[in-house]
């Protein structure tokens, strides 16, 4: 769970992408969408030594059968420098766990084995998060209905936001194709937006040009 978690945020991923849902629209990503890339050499995630494995430092989902990307489009990340908080580390994860347990290319990438193959869902994913909210979130202001499995795709948007990497960036990398979450997040990116009135005061002195020096 601690993965998909991670893939959710990094990637920018709608729930469908990468837990399971009844939702005949969820098209998940499978192990044989995922690449792994030694700088510019790709491995195949069955074929790869361990060896090769551990120098892998940089992973793409390739969409595939996902209805809300372009067929043959690919999504990628490099290492975060974290020893736990990485999108390369959640997929290697996923791979070692898939195929140490003989799951075809095509098993979903929520998909782990406990005596048989069973599949992580948005309900318990949100459940997960909204107990760790219980615990943790009053310090942060945060109640546990205000969280959900969706929340992680606004999340991985907001950090990247605060930031500072500019919105084409997101968008691409998030698939939106407006601006409308965008102008959502700037709003309530509080570390984005909470200098602007210093910056207004102290760094926004300009003069006018007289427009009768404009007229000739």
């Amino acid at each position: 769970m601690a993965d998909m978690l991670l893939l959710g945020f990094f990637f920018l991923l709608r729930p469908g992408e990468y837990a399971y849902t009844p939702s005949q629209d969820a098209c998940p990503f499978r192990l044989c969408d995922v690449h792994l890339l030694v700088h510019d050499r790709r491995l195949h995630p069955y074929l790869a030594a361990e060896a090769e494995l551990q120098e892998v430092n940089y992973v793409t989902l390739e969409f595939t059968n996902q209805k809300n990307g372009v067929r043959g489009e690919m999504v990628g990340l490099g290492k975060s420098g974290h020893p736990a908080w990485c999108p390369v580390l959640a997929i290697l994860s996923r791979v070692r766990h898939l195929r140490s347990f003989n799951a075809t290319l095509t098993t979903p990438l929520y998909s782990y084995f406990d005596t048989s193959w069973k599949r992580i869902d948005t309900t318990a994913m949100t459940t997960q998060l909204r107990t760790t909210v219980t615990a943790l979130g009053p310090r942060y202001g945060l109640q546990p209905h205000e969280i959900s499995i969706r929340s992680l795709r606004a999340s991985g948007a907001m950090a990247l936001l605060c930031a500072r990497v500019d919105t084409d960036t997101i968008r691409l990398l998030g698939r939106w194709r407006s601006d409308e979450m965008l102008r959502y997040l700037h709003v309530q990116a509080y570390t984005l937006v909470a200098p602007l009135a210093s910056q207004m005061v102290h760094r926004g002195s300009y003069t006018l040009i007289p427009t009768s020096n404009l007229r000739g």
